[in-house]
């Protein structure tokens, strides 16, 4: 008797706050055996620490996953691929996986490439939306994110190309800056935004911080940090 391959889920856990968790995460992680979660070098998995001060997980197998930082696309794919063999050795016996991301699943989230390696060896998955981490920034900055007419644009903080994508119209939240922080504080003020701008780090976490404007901030505000810069 063939045995019913497992169901890789991608569940989008918010930005760091447990209660903005969705029922439907929930329900998933309830559901799902098996949950594999990002770790750092450190040893730290952050999306599982946010889970568990929302939901009991000492029944669940937590299966840690680590991906390089590298940009080199080589050294990537292959991190992917460790990944979704750690994983798929789970799907093949039957049991369902559910892949903790920060935030939504479809922003700047690793398990879009899994889900692709995984479907395309025959694997089924499934999209658990959660709260985007600039909706959430957004709220604490007492905000909005657009106007009637107005777009709004998802930047990566760290690419070279950012100083034009500044000059696009409507609002523009930067993501992923990182280390760069410095450099995107350089760009905006040169194009008289810095004072428009505003950043939020570890939002929902309990080391968040608030910078409204961008005059002072740190060498290094950390991964999790999101600008919103407003139109003139």
């Amino acid at each position: 008797m063939d045995i019913k391959q497992g169901i890789f889920y991608g569940v989008g856990i918010g930005p760091g706050d447990p209660e903005l968790i969705t029922l439907k995460a929930v329900r998933t992680l309830e559901r799902c055996p098996v949950i594999a979660a990002p770790r750092t070098k450190s040893g730290a998995m952050l999306a599982l620490d946010i889970v568990r001060r929302g939901m009991a997980l000492e029944d669940k197998t937590i299966l840690p996953l680590d991906f390089t930082m590298s940009r080199d696309p080589a050294v990537l794919h292959a991190s992917h691929l460790e990944a979704a063999k750690a994983i798929e050795s789970h799907l093949a016996a039957g049991r369902d996986v559910a892949m903790l991301n920060l935030g939504d699943v479809s922003i700047y989230a690793t398990y879009g490439y899994l889900m692709d390696i995984l479907i395309a060896r025959g694997y089924e998955a499934a999209m658990i939306p959660g709260v985007p981490s600039f909706c959430a920034v957004a709220a604490r900055l007492k905000t909005s994110l657009t106007t009637a007419n107005g777009p709004l644009h998802i930047l990566p903080g760290g690419v070279s190309e950012l100083e034009g994508q500044l000059d696009l119209p409507g609002t523009k939240v930067l993501m992923k800056s990182g280390s760069r922080i410095p450099q995107v504080a350089r760009a905006l003020q040169k194009r008289g935004l810095a004072e428009r701008a505003a950043m939020v780090r570890d939002c929902g976490l309990p080391t968040e911080a608030v910078y409204q404007g961008l005059e002072q901030l740190p060498e290094d505000a950390g991964y999790f940090a999101t600008i919103i810069v407003k139109e003139r």
